[in-house]
């Protein structure tokens, strides 16, 4: 497989992907930052749970998809805003709402990855990295 110049894209994407097609379980190469998106999708009640696989040389995030009791899609879009070429950032009284407030902001802020609702209520902006609804 070639370079992966967004790794944060390409977990979304996999995500995407999986959901789309009803899988139960997606496989993404393991960071930090992409434990803590997906810590915040568990928090948020979009995924069932995850956890990290240490087989071969590289980590591997195991994530395990929610749906709902008729197999209908709980995560029904994911986009990413900030990317390399073009860097979105807001000021924590201009945190965007996702559907109203129904879906999720994440965003990267200098006490680390969360929620906007949690960046709201403590007093940070920072990089907006995705919308989940």
């Amino acid at each position: 497989m070639g370079v992966i110049t967004d790794p944060i894209a390409d977990m979304l994407t996999r995500i995407r992907n999986a959901n789309t097609a009803h899988h139960e379980t997606v496989d993404v190469p393991a960071s930090r930052v992409k434990t803590a998106v997906a810590d915040i999708l568990k928090e948020e009640g979009f995924i069932r749970s995850f956890e990290v696989v240490a087989e071969g040389p590289q980590r591997t995030l195991r994530i395990t998809l929610k749906y709902g009791p008729e197999k209908e899609h709980i995560i029904t879009g994911l986009r990413r805003i900030s990317r390399p070429g073009l860097r979105v950032y807001t000021s924590k009284t201009e945190i965007p709402r996702v559907l109203g407030g129904l879906g999720l902001v994440i965003l990267s802020t200098s006490k680390g990855i969360m929620s906007g609702r949690r960046a709201k209520r403590e007093g940070f902006g920072g990089e907006v990295l995705a919308y989940v609804w």
